[in-house]
C-alpha cells in the first residue's frame, strides 16, 4: 500500500513513535522501537517498501526469539534464587507458595513471561506449591490474563484481590513474591504497575523475600533512581465505568489513576535477568551497571554472592544511630549518644547481644537475630522470624510473671532487633555464677515460680479453650525454630550427624555405644513425638542456666527465641538438665579436692527444690481456680460429690506424667550437651581434657539413666539421690 519507500519509512517511524506513548513508564518497549528505527534507517537509499518491511519483520522476529531465549533463562536463574531465598529465609525449598502481580507471562511477552515464567521454571522444578496471583485493579490484568495462563499450564493456583494479598502474607501462606518490572534505575529502584510498592512493604513487614524478574533491556542506566521514572496516568473511567460504559461511583468525586508506582531497591531481595540474579549491597541498593557490565563480558552475573536478608548485623557506631533516631529509646538511655558505650556480649549459639550504656549505670539491652545459626555460620540457616515469636513470649511472659521476665521496649522486624530492659550489674548469666562456685539460695523458688506461672497461666488450666487455640496456632507458625530442637536434641546426636562434636579420644567409645543403643533410641523417639503432639503450655523453649540472670536477690529469664507450646515437662527438664550438668561438671574446676562439695549440695538441693516448689505452686493454682476449659467446674466443682477426691485422682495422675516427662527431656538435655553440636561451658571450662571427659562420661551415663528410665523413679529424691550416687562411685573409681 506504500510504493513509495520514503513514505513507507516515514509511516513505520509514526507508528513506532506511538506505540511508545502507549507506555512511556517501560523503558524496553522505547529501546526496542529505537532499534526498530535505526534498523530501517540502515536500510539505505536503494530499499523498497517491501525491504523496509521484511527489515521490520526480520527483526521482529529476531527479537521474540531472543526474548524467548531470554525468558527461559529468567525463568532458571529466579527458580534457583527463590529456593535459595526461602531456604534462608523461610527455612524451606520445596512446596513453595509464590505471589504474582499483575501479568508477566507469555500474553505479555514472546511465549514463556518474565516473573510468570519463573513461577512456571519453580512449577517444572517440582518446587511449587501453589501461585496466588492478584486481580491487578483497575484493569485486572492478573484476573483476566494470569490467571487464564495458569490455569492453561495446570499450575495450582489462586487468585486474590490485591488488597487481600498483605493479610496473606501475614498469615504465612506466601514464601516468596516475583514480579515483573516496567523499568528498573541504575541503583535498583523499580517502576511497575500499581500496587507494586504495597505487595514490597507488606513482604518486607512479613519476612516474603520480594523478586523482581525483567530482561537488562528494562534498565535505565541513565537514570540514578526511581525518582526520575516517569509514571503514567491513565483515564479516570477506568476507575468509574464498567467496561460496558456504565457508570458505578458518584458523579463529581475526583480520580487519581496511576499505572505505575515506584519500589525503593531495599525492599527488593534480588533482581532476576537474563544472566542471572542482581544482589543487592549492604546498603540494600544494586549496582546494575557493574552487573550489565559483567554480563556484556560474558562473566554473567549468576555467581555473585547472596546475602541472607535484608537485615545486617548492627555495628557499634550504627546501633547507637539507630537508637538517637527513636526518641523512646534515647530516653532509656542517659546522656549523649557520644558517651554510650555499645558492647556485643552474646555468647549463645544462636544471636548477637549488646549492651548500650549511658550514665548512672542505665540503658538497655538490645538483641539481634540474623539468618543463620552463629556457632555455625552461614551454611545453617535460620529463620528471622525467630525474634518476632520471642518478642512476643517476653510479652506474654512478662505479664504471667513480671518479677522474673525482662520488659520490651520495642521490636524492629526489619532489623530483626528487640530492645528490652537492660539488666545492670551485679546481674550475670547463672551459668558463669555456678561455674565459679556461687550459691544462690533463692534461685529454686524464683524458678519454680516462673515456671509454675508460665506453664499454668498459658494452658487450658486458665484459658478459654478459644483463647488457648488462638495463641497455640500463632505459636505454631515458630516451626522452624522447633523443627531445629527436633534435630539437635532428639535426633542428631543418636547418629553420625556432620555438626556432631565430642571430646575425643576419651570419648569415643560412649559415643559409638549410644548410637548402637535401641533403648535410647526408643526413649528418645517416644519424646520427639511429645515434643511435636503435646501442646500442653507456652514454653520457653530452651530454658538454659545460660538464659536466666540472677544476683543475690533476683532471677530474670531472657532469651524466649525458640518459644513454643508444647509439653510442660520439657522447660522443666531442661533448666533441671543444667543444674545436673553444672554438678557433675564441678569437680573439674576444682583446685583441691573436696573444694566445692558445699556447692555441689547445694545444686542437688536446688535440683530437688525446684520440682517440689514448682509442683505445690502449681496445684495451688489448680485448687483455686475452680473452674477451666481442662477441669470444668460441671465434673469438678464444690457441688459435685467427692470432687476433691476426682481431682486429687486427676491431678496425681497429671503430676506423675509431667515428672516422668520432666526427668526424660532433663536426660535428653544432657546428652546433647556432651554429644551434640552445642556444648556446655560449664563443661568447656575445663581446660584438661581427661579430666574433663571424666567430668562428661558421668553426665552422659546419668543422662541416659533419666532418658531410658525415667519411670522407674518414684520421686525427686530418688533423682537426686541416684545423681549423687554415680558421682561419688565413679570418682572413686567404682562405676
Amino acid at each position: 500500500p506504500f510504493p513509495d519507500p520514503s513514505e513507507m519509512a516515514s509511516r513505520i517511524n509514526e507508528k513506532l513513535t506511538y506505540l511508545v506513548t502507549s507506555r512511556p513508564t517501560a523503558v524496553n518497549l522505547a529501546i526496542a522501537c529505537g532499534d526498530l528505527k535505526q534498523r530501517v534507517a540502515r536500510a539505505g537509499p536503494g530499499a523498497t517498501s517491501k525491504d523496509l518491511a521484511e527489515v521490520v519483520i526480520a527483526a521482529s522476529e529476531e527479537l521474540m526469539r531472543t526474548d524467548t531465549e531470554g525468558n527461559l533463562s529468567m525463568g532458571s536463574f529466579g527458580s534457583k534464587a527463590i529456593q535459595e531465598a526461602c531456604r534462608k529465609r523461610r527455612s524451606k525449598d520445596t512446596n513453595l507458595r509464590v505471589l504474582t502481580h499483575c501479568n508477566t507471562g507469555a500474553l505479555a511477552t514472546s511465549s514463556y513471561g518474565t516473573a510468570l515464567g519463573v513461577v512456571r521454571s519453580l512449577h517444572s522444578d517440582k518446587v511449587l506449591e501453589r501461585a496466588y496471583c492478584t486481580e491487578t485493579r483497575p484493569y485486572n490484568q492478573g484476573a483476566r490474563l494470569t490467571a487464564y495462563e495458569l490455569v492453561h499450564d495446570k499450575i495450582p493456583s489462586t487468585l486474590v484481590t490485591d488488597s487481600t494479598a498483605p493479610y496473606l502474607m501475614s498469615k504465612g501462606e506466601v514464601d516468596a513474591v516475583v514480579l515483573g518490572a516496567d523499568r528498573i534505575a541504575a541503583n535498583g529502584d523499580v517502576a511497575n504497575k500499581i500496587g507494586t510498592y504495597s505487595l514490597a512493604v507488606s513482604a518486607s513487614y512479613s519476612n516474603v523475600p520480594f523478586f523482581v524478574a525483567a530482561p537488562v533491556s528494562t534498565v535505565d542506566l541513565s537514570l540514578p533512581n526511581g525518582s526520575g521514572i516517569p509514571i503514567e496516568e491513565r483515564s479516570s473511567e477506568e476507575m468509574t465505568h464498567l467496561p460496558d460504559g456504565k457508570r458505578v461511583v458518584a458523579d463529581g468525586i475526583g480520580v487519581w489513576n496511576p499505572a505505575f508506582d515506584v519500589t525503593p531497591a531495599p525492599l527488593i531481595a534480588g533482581i532476576i535477568t537474563e544472566y542471572g540474579t542482581v544482589w543487592p549491597n549492604s546498603s540494600g541498593e544494586f549496582d546494575m551497571k557493574g552487573f550489565i557490565d559483567s554480563a556484556r563480558e560474558g562473566r554473567g552475573g549468576s555467581e555473585l554472592p547472596m546475602p541472607l536478608s535484608g537485615a545486617k548485623g548492627f555495628t557499634e557506631e550504627e546501633l547507637k544511630r539507630y537508637i538517637q533516631g527513636d526518641p523512646d529509646l534515647k530516653a532509656k538511655i542517659p546522656g549523649d549518644a557520644s558517651t554510650w558505650s555499645v558492647k556485643e556480649v552474646g555468647d549463645g549459639n544462636i544471636n548477637f547481644v549488646f549492651i548500650v550504656e549511658g550514665g548512672e549505670g542505665r540503658g538497655m539491652v538490645v538483641k539481634q537475630a540474623l539468618p543463620y545459626v552463629r556457632c555455625i555460620g552461614e551454611s545453617w540457616p535460620l529463620t528471622a522470624d525467630r525474634a518476632m515469636f520471642e518478642t512476643t513470649a517476653l510479652v506474654d511472659g512478662h505479664e504471667m510473671c513480671p518479677d522474673h521476665v525482662p520488659q520490651v521496649y520495642k521490636f524492629d522486624k526489619k532489623v530483626s532487633a528487640i530492645f528490652m530492659e537492660y539488666l545492670a550489674p551485679p546481674n550475670i548469666i547463672l551459668r558463669y555464677g555456678l561455674i565459679d562456685g556461687v550459691v544462690y539460695l533463692h534461685l529454686a523458688d524464683c524458678m519454680s515460680t516462673f515456671l509454675a506461672a508460665t506453664l499454668f497461666k498459658s494452658s487450658l488450666f486458665a484459658l478459654p479453650s478459644a483463647e488457648y487455640r488462638k495463641k497455640l496456632a500463632f505459636y505454631a507458625d515458630n516451626s522452624p525454630m522447633c523443627e531445629l530442637t527436633e534435630q539437635v536434641i532428639f535426633t542428631d546426636p543418636y547418629g553420625d550427624a556432620f555438626h556432631n562434636r565430642h571430646n575425643s579420644p576419651y570419648l569415643d567409645a560412649d559415643v559409638a555405644d549410644l548410637r548402637r543403643d535401641a533403648a535410647a533410641k526408643d526413649a528418645i523417639s517416644e519424646l520427639k513425638a511429645k515434643f511435636c503432639t503435646q501442646a500442653q503450655a507456652l514454653l520457653h523453649g530452651d530454658l538454659h542456666t545460660g538464659s536466666v540472670m540472677v544476683t543475690q536477690d533476683t532471677v530474670s529469664v531472657i532469651d524466649p527465641e525458640f518459644a513454643f507450646y508444647g509439653p510442660m515437662g520439657f522447660d522443666i527438664g531442661a533448666f533441671i538438665s543444667n543444674l545436673f550438668l553444672a554438678f557433675f561438671a564441678s569437680d573439674g574446676h576444682e583446685t583441691g579436692q573436696g573444694e566445692r562439695e558445699e556447692h555441689r549440695a547445694w545444686l542437688i538441693a536446688c535440683c530437688r527444690d525446684v520440682w517440689n516448689l514448682f509442683q505445690n505452686k502449681f496445684l495451688k493454682m489448680w485448687n483455686e481456680k475452680c473452674d477451666s476449659s481442662a477441669y470444668p467446674e460441671l465434673l469438678f466443682g464444690a457441688k459435685v460429690q467427692d470432687s476433691d477426691g476426682a481431682r486429687r485422682i486427676c491431678q496425681e495422675t497429671f503430676m506423675r506424667q509431667v515428672f516422668e516427662d520432666t526427668l526424660g527431656f532433663a536426660g535428653a538435655k544432657m546428652i546433647r550437651r556432651i554429644v551434640g553440636v552445642a556444648h556446655v561451658q560449664d563443661m568447656d571450662r575445663i581446660e584438661d581434657a581427661k579430666v574433663r571427659a571424666d567430668c562428661e562420661k558421668r553426665a552422659l551415663k546419668f543422662g541416659k539413666r533419666l532418658l531410658i528410665g525415667r519411670a522407674t523413679f518414684e520421686s525427686i529424691e530418688e533423682v537426686v539421690s541416684a545423681a549423687s550416687e554415680l558421682r561419688r562411685s565413679s570418682s572413686s573409681g567404682q562405676g
